[in-house]
């Protein structure tokens, strides 16, 4: 994905999220992929993974509580 793509995602954070500047991400999916950024550093360092890998993460969260 070139740096214009990357520039059109629509970011989303958490609805668990504060604005008291903590530990946020923000998300943006694209048609193959779900990208992850700090919600601090807007132009920092970017994440991607396709899908089905992000499906499965998310999916993981609720099975395995501490």
């Amino acid at each position: 994905m070139n740096t214009e793509q990357l520039a059109q995602l629509t970011w989303l954070k958490s609805s668990y999220s504060g604005d008291e500047g903590g530990e946020c991400v923000e998300v943006a999916p694209d048609a193959t992929a779900i990208h992850v950024r700090d919600s601090k550093e807007h132009d920092g360092p970017q994440l991607a993974f396709p899908r089905s890998v992000w499906s499965g993460f998310v999916a993981s969260l609720g099975r395995n509580r501490i």
